[in-house]
């Protein structure tokens, strides 16, 4: 029988460990997963890499014995994302403990699930588990879920067949079935540079862009319209927003070049497609309209990322299992939050998310989690021990 109260103090220590690495998004994670492997070398446990295209990050995949179909897959990102310009009171990159919370860049976003998946493994393997415990870790969860597709793929087509999917961001270790799906897409408007006293000799790369993002403006507010009372997220509608933009050469010059981003945040049973098409036409429309004048013009639209939506499952075996071990009997609960369980869900798998520490914390300065929700997933990763070795 496994204890949390050796558990996660094991936890505590990795996690000053995996916070030190300083893993924000536009940086390699390779400290951080030859860290890992060798603390999984050590105790024996199989692992393999999932790089990306160029070897600069990777995703880690380990199980923990028996190499049989059945088990669990607990899974997380090694990414955070960024400090810069936060009016942190701490070194982010160090764990610092006060009053009752462990303050750093990840400790709840989500590199506490991962010390405490970690942390269980000397206990699991002395368990003599009947079920497989799988690890699966990943890299740029943060700026799209890019780096998981290429390690579910590997986990749906060479593992024994895992019965189910654990997905640790932060939920106050409470079950979550449902999250918003997010694409987001770059929208680049080339026009033609003149002297602004003589538009009919250039295209404002602005004036389009401007016309076209407040096409996006008109469509979030219908979105809003759209909500459905009955929704459990919050908010109760698909959101839309222009999150960067950045066009300009000087106020008396026709602007050459506009480029901006945005993302939508979709709900289960609403298709991205479908909502942006009168957009993507309008796009298609201006695109049109600027190379009839200058050839060297245009609109380009690209997709920068694209994460399906978690949609709750009838009597899903993933729900029921996080709930058991974290001994919640509370609501059904969605999130706004997009996350790589609907990938998990989208190849098959049966997924639920539960993690340490809230969302609320995710993303700020003085970033933090409670000590007390680390124990309480200490005591979920000890019955996950003994739901191993006995072999349900």
């Amino acid at each position: 029988m496994s204890s949390s109260q050796t558990l996660t103090p094991r936890a505590l220590e990795i996690l000053e460990r995996l916070v030190a690495f300083d893993t924000t998004s536009r940086l390699s994670n390779l400290a951080l997963i030859e860290w890992v492997e060798a603390y999984l070398d050590g105790h024996g446990v199989a692992h393999r890499r999932v790089p990306n295209a160029d070897g600069t990050k990777s995703n880690l995949i380990a199980t923990i014995r028996p190499d049989i179909p059945g088990g669990v897959v607990l899974s997380g990102h090694t990414d955070v994302v960024p400090v810069d310009g936060q009016p942190w009171t701490s070194d982010p990159f160090q764990v610092t403990p006060r009053d009752g919370r462990l303050y750093g860049r990840g400790t709840c976003d989500m590199k506490g699930f991962l010390a405490l998946s970690l942390a269980a493994i000397p206990d699991i393997l002395a368990a003599q588990p009947k079920k497989p415990v799988h690890l699966a870790f990943s890299y740029d969860e943060e700026v799209g879920c890019i780096g998981a597709p290429d390690m579910i793929r590997i986990i749906a087509s060479e593992l024994p067949r895992p019965a189910l999917v654990v997905v640790g961001e932060p939920t106050n270790m409470e079950a979550v079935s449902g999250h918003k799906g997010i694409n987001t897409f770059r929208v680049t408007v080339r026009g033609h540079e003149a002297h602004s006293s003589q538009t009919q000799l250039g295209a404002s790369a602005n004036m389009v862009a401007i016309r076209l993002m407040g096409m996006l403006c008109d469509l979030a507010e219908q979105l809003e319209r759209d909500a459905d009372p009955a929704s459990l997220f919050t908010p109760k509608h698909a959101t839309l927003t222009v999150g960067q933009m950045n066009g300009r050469t000087a106020v008396n010059i026709l602007a050459r070049e506009c480029v901006f981003l945005f993302d939508l945040r979709s709900p289960p049973g609403l298709d991205p497609k479908a909502v942006l098409a009168p957009f993507f036409e309008a796009c298609a429309a201006a695109d049109a309209a600027l190379k009839a004048r200058f050839p060297d013009t245009g609109v380009e639209v690209v997709q920068r990322s694209h994460t399906p939506p978690l949609a709750p499952e009838t009597d899903g075996a993933a729900e029921a299992f996080a709930r058991r071990l974290a001994g919640d009997n509370g609501p059904a609960r969605v999130v706004a939050f997009a996350a790589e369980a609907g990938q998990f869900q989208e190849a098959g798998f049966s997924t639920v998310i539960c993690g340490p520490g809230s969302i609320d914390q995710a993303h700020q300065p003085d970033e933090f989690v409670e000590v007390s929700q680390m124990e309480r997933g200490g005591a979920f990763m000890a019955r996950l021990v003994d739901w191993a070795a006995a072999g349900e």
